[in-house]
């Protein structure tokens, strides 16, 4: 088990209001390693040719990825934040709900690496990404 600390899905969905929220990203399955997500495919998040929008499925990656760290760090002394995030769209989705699969790649002290999978309703991989983020000390925030 990566979580040092329990995984409650109900306080991940209720959030305050940031990006994931207005996008309707909510979280639905969690395991010994993997952190699941699902954002629906509606107008919000189609691009101007009628399918899902890359920078949407980026927005779902990095929220999958960064919750998933900050999980797995000390949340009152350390901060998950996104460092660098890459994504290969494999298959257009025209419609329905994608899902993210977030399991580790690489969990260090100062960085964590995942690997973000997103599957249409079909199961298809549509979306391959990688995001880096970076633990930062909230010292520095203080």
């Amino acid at each position: 088990m990566i979580w040092k600390q329990p995984v409650d899905l109900g306080s991940l969905n209720n959030p305050p209001e940031y990006m994931g929220t207005f996008l309707d990203i909510r979280f639905t399955d969690v395991t010994e390693d993997s952190l699941t997500a699902t954002l629906p495919v509606t107008k919000k998040v189609l691009q101007p040719y009628g399918i899902l929008h890359g920078g949407a499925s980026v927005v779902l990656a990095e929220t999958v990825g960064s919750y998933a760290s900050a999980l797995v760090i000390d949340p009152d002394q350390f901060m998950a934040v996104g460092l660098e995030i890459n994504a290969n769209h494999l298959k257009p989705v025209l419609s329905g709900i994608v899902k993210a699969v977030c399991r580790p790649l690489h969990l260090g002290r100062k960085t964590h690496v995942w690997d973000i999978r997103i599957f249409n309703d079909q199961d298809q991989l549509t979306c391959i990404s990688r995001l880096t983020v970076a633990i930062i000390s909230k010292q520095q925030f203080e």
